[in-house]
């Protein structure tokens, strides 16, 4: 929902921002509400959260990733607009690839494995570049958000991360940017001057053709994890294949490198190591089932394939964590964290791990790296917990706060903690008051208890704003027990007012206590 503030905030930003410029790609005048210092800062700050909470960058393979760097660059290189190129493969095995506004492009593992040829890896990135480059993402970016006032969302589930429940808080995340339909002619110019791209760079651009044609084949076949990654923001369709097709008439069928033999090279090792990222799934339902021996089984035969892997340490360590042996469970949260200190993950479970420990120094540091690296509901609860027991209130409830309305399985724990330590100090914030008159005029109060525990003691005061001030000409005692989101409706006993008397009262929330302290 769209708050006041922010229409205002689009009214005056709005004559300042639109303007008329020519797309470098395909030549067209546009009207743009995103300059390109705006579009380039969107990707800049959105580009490393979203690789993190998207399984992080794969690091088991340092090769690999600069090969597809190098024919991303190669690309990039005869774009028609010069922009900060950056391409990252992700740790992901769903098929996918995406381009943030200001050319930030990601390939997942598991696309490159489906991929035949550097040429088809060429289409593929150079897609992504006409994206970036014919502002297609940043075209998209301000048709579903800027309107809405706000670049970011809470409690988005990081579904690979075999973590399903983890809550991405906001900070900064740009809301959903890498899963944006795209219209069919965003998708019919990402095709099209992607060809021609790679003719520049000397691909054969008759890989673009094999690469639909096995695009939509896929799709026929409904294969669930195509479905729910490339085909989500890139569907394809039999009419792109033949736009592909005339085309590659158009351009008079050039031929160029295909690299196929390079790279099945470069993707040898993900194709070895693809047994143990399956065995991975499997052990991951295993622990969710409980069946630890099932689950310890398949992590040791995943970690033998690809002793890389920083995401089988961790659920080793969990593993060994719940068979008791915490000594066992703290080496491979240090193996994990040394493998990948780039990626969130590994330092949150482990500082998760060494605060049930009871190591409250360490925990700080793994945890403080962790939201540093992506903002997620289970660190800042963490570090609420840390606080809590230290004795700084007023940390504690920045940190629950930010938690209690994440959406994530924490947020009602947080919520709970936040009540017993703030809600005596500002009772307002937990408990709603408004006034209304019945028909007869008679003045009424209505409570809500908005917090997730029962609040009882309730004193309201109702008066009139002066100034800056509030002046109570009331106080109300309110007897009972107010259930968490309960309401009721009390008369205050002001008696009959009319509609102008009483537009000048508010009411506040003074005084409230938990149900059950004194």
């Amino acid at each position: 929902m769209r708050r006041p503030g922010q229409w205002l905030l689009v009214a005056i930003l709005l004559p300042s921002i639109i303007s008329c410029t020519v797309n470098p790609v395909t030549g067209d005048k546009e009207l743009n509400l995103i300059g390109e210092q705006q579009e380039l800062a969107i990707g800049e700050k959105n580009y490393a959260p979203y690789r993190q909470a998207q399984g992080g960058d794969y690091t088991a393979d340092p090769e690999l990733v600069a090969y597809v760097q190098e024919v991303g660059k190669r690309i990039a290189a005869v774009s028609d607009r010069p922009l900060p190129y950056e391409f990252q493969v992700l740790n992901d095995d769903s098929p996918n690839a995406w381009a943030l506004p200001g050319g930030k492009i990601a390939i997942n593992r598991g696309l490159l494995l489906e991929l035949e040829s550097e040429a088809e890896l060429a289409a593929v990135l150079g897609h992504e570049i006409i994206h970036a480059a014919a502002r297609h993402s940043a075209q998209s970016l301000q048709r579903d958000l800027f309107l809405q006032g706000a670049l970011v969302v809470a409690g988005v589930a990081l579904a690979d991360s075999g973590y399903a429940d983890l809550g991405m808080l906001g900070a900064g995340v740009g809301a959903n940017l890498t899963k944006s339909h795209y219209s069919r002619d965003a998708e019919r110019e990402a095709d099209l001057y992607g060809m021609r791209y790679m003719v520049r760079a000397g691909y054969d651009p008759a890989a673009a053709v094999d690469l639909q044609k096995t695009f939509v084949r896929l799709a026929e076949d409904k294969r669930q994890d195509w479905l729910s990654g490339l085909f989500a923001s890139h569907p394809p369709s039999q009419e792109r294949v033949e736009n592909n097709i005339q085309e590659l008439a158009a351009l008079s069928n050039p031929g160029g490198e295909t690299g196929r033999e390079r790279y099945q090279r470069k993707i040898a090792r993900i194709k070895r190591t693809k047994p143990a990222y399956e065995a991975y799934a499997e052990a991951r339902k295993a622990l969710k089932a409980g069946e630890l021996a099932k689950a310890e089984a398949l992590v040791e035969k995943a970690i033998r394939i690809e002793p890389k892997e920083a995401r089988f340490l961790l659920a080793r360590a969990e593993i060994r964590e719940r068979q008791g042996k915490a000594k066992d469970a703290q080496a491979d949260f240090d193996k994990a964290v040394a493998l990948n200190p780039g990626y969130f993950l590994p330092r949150l479970a482990r500082g998760l791990f060494l605060l049930e420990q009871g190591d409250a120094a360490s925990a700080r540091r793994d945890l403080q790296s962790s939201v540093a690296q992506l903002p997620t509901a289970e660190g800042y609860f963490g570090l609420g917990q840390l606080e809590q027991k230290a004795g700084n209130r007023a940390l504690a409830v920045a940190h629950f706060r930010k938690v209690a309305d994440s959406g994530s399985s924490v947020g009602t724990l947080a919520a709970k903690r936040l009540a017993r330590l703030d809600l005596s100090e500002n009772p307002d914030r937990y408990v709603e008051v408004t006034l209304l008159l019945d028909s007869e005029g008679r003045l009424l109060m209505r409570l809500r208890n908005k917090s997730a525990l029962a609040v009882t003691g309730l004193q309201v005061a109702i008066g009139r704003q002066v100034g800056l001030g509030f002046v109570p000409a009331r106080i109300v005692t309110v007897q009972g027990v107010l259930q968490p989101e309960q309401a009721q409706v009390l008369d205050p006993r002001v008696g009959t007012l009319s509609a102008a008397e009483a537009r000048g009262l508010s009411a506040r929330v003074q005084q409230a206590r938990l149900a059950g302290t004194m």
